[in-house]
């Protein structure tokens, strides 16, 4: 299979093509450039799927581990070296799969949604970078070559949230979603250097015998501060700050980013790991149970009220991808009938929401396409003027939040079973977190799609369905959407434990009854409250509960305390006192070192002056008193 490398040749190739020469080209050009590298990648990653899980299994029963590629860059000693090459295993070919078809549905989506910006060459650019960027991360055959990839997301991931560079938001967007995640970057970047010293290697596999000696020891450690990169990476709490604000950038970017590539990161590298966590720091993986859990209800706490279509697609993704955290978190097992059911309800999960999310994010940019705006007051009654967009809204509002038989309800009721295997309280406080998803995503629906209409901004402009390259895309997520929770359609038939071995659904009726049930609920009351034209129930409620509705509005003022934090704290009684310690203390001292050699060096400069009767005189003053000290 020696072909995959050109599955991360094509879009850095685009990429060099569009950065170096995209300015020359039209802008229909550029985008049939960018769009065919990516259709070409996504033809080679369905052919990996389709070749890898159609080799013969070993003898124990799993899938074999690939490398058709494979070559030592930086040695270090005899055994220790970082090499650079693609690794192809049941979840670095699901991830093959799942990025190349949420991009290239990205690559068409934009030639219609970005018609006509400026820089729209550059935009391609950036998207080809970043899909490399993340293809990339994911065939990584060593923890460091996925740390350079990791960087190179976290680059990608400026860029195009910045890709609006004169407008200021859009800047400082940028500037915080790299920011924060850099500071997450350097304990992932500590926990690799942890784990490449006691572990002896910076593969997956590290060496047993040293292990023995005492580096098992180190280990929950190092995987627990490469854990604080994910969260970074995937906007766990409560280093989740930048992922709202990254809505500034290009909505097809949002679906990128939130579907596929940057946030996906932390959940596919605790995957990566997993044995090593199952193996040597369960403890560690709980904790990922729990952050990944309060993150979850947070988040979908904050959906419940925003009203910005985005910023709440925005605490969607965090709040679901807080599912993912906990589906990993609470196993106990490598073995999915012995407690380690949630690895592959993650995963499961990661494939699902992919889709639906993508499809979510690219039915916002067609409404937003549609109305000019981002906020649901500009909307309403759009069902109307945009079928397309409607139903396929629906299809994704129907899956996210667990309704049978979307794709969503199966690979969230995985979960929920895992949950309820760790422990009763963590199941029913996910199956709540589930309700809420159900409420906010409905809210959300029927804000856009029913609701009062905005007839004076409708008037100014008509809203009207999109053109096709956008609606194209949004059918086949849709299609993906309603048919990927039945196995006989993934590109791989099944699902694949952590030890590679064949793993089929069976749903626990208990759990998924109940989770139904909940879900009905959600739904029926946001429809009871939000799908008439006037709301005086939400009204009411709004004004009963101002205070908790306003904090919630606000992020719970989270943005404000890392405010307070860095400026009135850091800055202000921590950096200025030290940045006048530098200017007064240190410089002063160095400045009075300099102006005493200066000093000095005027006094003493006479006695270089070059006249041979001034030497002489001092010479014969030197002589005579050398004379008298000896006489006396």
């Amino acid at each position: 299979m020696e072909y995959t490398i050109l599955i991360l040749l094509f879009p850095l190739l685009s990429f060099l093509v569009l950065g170096l020469a995209g300015n020359r080209m039209s802008h229909r050009t550029a985008g049939l450039i960018g769009t065919a590298a990516l259709g070409i990648v996504a033809i080679l990653s369905y052919t990996t799927a389709v070749q890898y899980f159609n080799l013969p299994r070993l003898e124990d029963g799993t899938r074999p581990t690939l490398m058709p590629w494979n070559m030592q860059w930086l040695p270090f000693t005899e055994h220790l070296s970082i090499d650079l090459g693609i690794l192809l295993d049941p979840i670095s070919v699901l991830m093959l799969v799942v990025i190349s078809t949420v991009s290239l549905m990205v690559h068409i989506y934009s030639f219609g949604y970005m018609k006509g910006e400026r820089g729209f060459q550059r935009y391609y650019a950036f998207l080809s970078l970043f899909t490399m960027s993340m293809l990339g991360l994911v065939v990584a055959t060593n923890i460091f070559q996925m740390y350079l990839f990791w960087e190179l997301v976290g680059v990608s991931s400026y860029l195009l949230i910045g890709f609006y560079y004169t407008k200021p938001s859009a800047v400082a967007a940028s500037k915080k979603a790299f920011i924060v995640t850099r500071f997450a970057d350097l304990g992932f970047l500590i926990g690799i250097l942890i784990y490449g010293y006691y572990a002896g290697t910076y593969t997956f596999e590290p060496d047993t015998m040293l292990l023995m000696k005492g580096g098992a020891i180190m280990l929950p450690l190092a995987l627990g501060l490469m854990f604080i990169g994910g969260a970074g990476k995937s906007a766990m709490f409560p280093l989740h700050i930048w992922l709202p604000d990254a809505m500034e950038g290009p909505t097809p970017v949002s679906a990128l980013i939130h579907a596929a590539t940057m946030v996906v990161a932390g959940v596919y590298l605790v995957a990566r790991m997993f044995p090593l966590f199952i193996a040597y720091a369960p403890e560690t993986l709980h904790i990922v149970a729990y952050v990944g859990a309060f993150t979850a209800f947070y988040a979908a706490s904050v959906a419940c009220v925003q009203s910005d279509i985005k910023r709440v697609l925005a605490f969607s993704t965090i709040s679901q991808i807080g599912f993912m955290m906990v589906a990993l978190g609470v196993c106990t097992s490598a073995e999915p009938h012995h407690g380690g059911l949630g690895y592959m309800a993650g995963m499961y999960h990661l494939f699902t929401h992919a889709m639906f999310k993508a499809l979510l994010f690219l039915c916002a940019g067609s409404i937003i396409h549609a109305v000019h705006s981002n906020e649901m007051s500009a909307m309403g009654g759009l069902r109307k003027y945009m079928p397309i967009t409607h139903w396929t809204f629906l299809i994704a509002c129907l899956a996210i939040a667990g309704i049978p038989p979307f794709s969503g309800f199966f690979s969230k009721d995985e979960i929920l079973t895992a949950c309820f295997q760790f422990s009763p309280a963590m199941g029913w406080i996910m199956t709540i977190i589930a309700g809420m998803t159900a409420f906010y995503m409905f809210r959300l629906y029927y804000g856009i799609f029913w609701g009062t209409e905005n007839k004076a901004l409708h008037a100014e402009h008509t809203p009207h369905e999109s053109p096709l390259t956008m609606t194209v895309p949004l059918i086949i997520l849709a299609v993906i959407t309603v048919v990927s929770g039945w196995q006989i359609v993934l590109p791989f038939g099944h699902l694949i434990s952590s030890d590679g071995l064949e793993y089929n659904i069976h749903l626990d009726w208990t759990v998924a009854t109940t989770s139904i049930i909940v879900a009905v609920i959600a739904i029926a009351l946001a429809t009871y409250i939000y799908s008439r034209e006037k709301q005086p129930i939400a009204d009411a409620l709004a004004r009963r509960f101002r205070g908790l509705w306003t904090a919630a509005y606000h992020r719970f003022y989270i943005d404000e305390i890392y405010q307070f934090i860095t400026h009135k704290i850091i800055f202000g009684c921590i950096s200025r006192p030290i940045a006048w310690w530098d200017r007064h203390v240190v410089d002063g001292f160095f400045n009075f070192l300099a102006w005493s050699a200066e000093a000095s060096s005027d006094s003493l400069r006479t006695l270089q002056s070059g006249r041979v009767q001034q030497y002489a005189l001092v010479f014969l003053l030197g002589a005579l008193a050398l004379i008298l000290i000896l006489l006396i």
